[in-house]
């Protein structure tokens, strides 16, 4: 049985707002790294927390093709 799963909202718009804050991509906003960057970062390990689940989240949309979610909430900040 599927279910209509819709994203939160807030949760998206603390992705765009969160910077990553170390490597390669220090400053830049979660939503903004590249998809290959996100795809090693799953094969190495992400880290633990919410910044892991973030990221997790992240690379989820962007492989599943789902960035349009973000580009209402880029446009807002």
């Amino acid at each position: 049985m599927a279910t209509d799963v819709q994203p939160d909202p807030q949760y998206l718009i603390k992705m765009v707002e969160t910077k990553m804050p170390f490597g390669k991509y220090k400053g830049r906003s979660l939503i903004d790294l590249p998809e290959t960057y996100l795809v090693w970062f799953m094969g190495k390990g992400l880290p633990e927390g919410e910044l892991g689940d973030m990221l997790r989240s992240v690379y989820e949309i962007k492989v599943n093709g789902l960035e349009y979610l973000f580009k209402p909430l880029k446009r807002k900040l």
